[in-house]
C-alpha cells in the first residue's frame, strides 16, 4: 500500500517507496496535484510524477537513480562530426526556450512504433507553468524554420532534471541533449537526473547511483544560485 495525498498533504520519506520485490520499484505515493509548488517540492526531494491518463497522479523515487554527470557525457565521433557540420549550416539553428510547449507536445506524440507517452495535457499545462516561472527549459534543434528535435526538463539551482527528448530527423534529440549538456557544464551544473535506467541513456554516459547518494547531491545543488540567462552562445563544445 502507498499513501494517498490530499492537496495539502506533505510527501512521505522517499525511503518508504516500494521496492522491486513489492512489484512497483520506486512508487512512493498517489494523489495531490501538479501545482508548481507541489512539483518544485517534489523535485527538490528527489521525487517525480509519472502516470498514464487513466491513472491518478503517481509519485516516484527510484533506487538506484540514473544520472548523467555532465563531464561524463559520451559524445560519439559521428555525433560530434554531425554537430560541427550543422553548426556551419545557415539553415540549422540551436535554441533554448523558444518553443517549450511545442517540445513537450512533440515528446508526447506517438512514437514510430505506435506507442504513446505519459505526457498528458495535464502534464503539458503543469510544466508550461513551470517554464513561465523560469524553472522548466527546452533545448531545440531547428531546420529550415521547423522544430526537428528537442529535450526538456527542470533546473532548480544548479541541478537539472531531464524529462524527455524527441527526434524528427536522425540524431536531433542527441544534438539537443549535447547542446544542453555543454551549456549546463559551462554553468557548473554537474549532474542531470535521468530518473530511470535505460540502455539508450547508458550509451550517452549515464550511470545508476544509489538513491541516498542522489538525495545527498541534490540537497546541496538545489540551494545554489539559479542560472540567470539561457544562451545558446554559451553552449559550445
Amino acid at each position: 500500500m502507498i499513501p494517498w495525498l490530499e492537496v495539502n498533504t506533505p510527501f512521505p520519506s522517499v525511503h518508504s517507496a516500494l521496492t522491486k520485490e513489492q512489484g512497483a520499484a520506486g512508487l512512493l505515493a498517489a494523489g495531490a496535484d501538479l501545482s508548481a509548488e507541489r512539483l518544485l517540492d517534489a523535485y527538490r526531494h528527489g521525487i517525480f510524477p509519472w502516470f498514464s491518463e487513466e491513472q491518478p497522479i503517481l509519485w516516484w523515487s527510484t533506487d538506484p537513480r540514473m544520472v548523467l554527470y555532465t563531464h561524463q557525457f559520451k559524445l560519439s565521433k559521428s555525433l560530434k562530426k554531425t554537430l560541427n557540420k550543422f553548426k556551419g549550416n545557415p539553415n540549422v539553428e540551436f535554441k533554448f526556450d523558444s518553443a517549450f510547449e511545442s517540445v513537450m507536445r512533440a515528446c508526447a506524440a506517438p512514437r514510430r512504433d505506435g506507442a504513446g507517452t505519459w505526457i498528458s495535457e495535464q502534464m503539458v499545462g503543469a510544466y508550461s507553468e513551470l517554464h513561465r516561472l523560469g524553472y522548466a527549459h527546452s533545448s531545440e534543434v531547428w531546420m529550415n524554420g521547423e522544430l526537428v528535435g528537442g529535450a526538456y526538463g527542470l533546473c532548480i539551482g544548479r541541478m537539472f532534471y531531464g524529462e524527455s527528448m524527441f527526434s524528427k530527423e536522425r540524431d536531433t534529440s542527441k544534438m539537443a541533449l549535447a547542446q544542453l549538456v555543454f551549456f549546463l557544464k559551462s554553468q557548473n551544473v554537474r549532474m542531470i537526473d535521468c530518473q530511470q535506467e535505460t540502455g539508450h541513456l547508458a550509451s550517452l554516459g549515464a550511470i545508476p547511483i544509489s538513491r541516498n547518494d542522489f538525495i545527498q547531491w541534490i540537497e546541496q545543488a538545489v540551494l545554489q544560485p539559479p542560472i540567470i540567462e539561457w544562451k545558446i552562445g554559451s553552449a559550445e563544445a
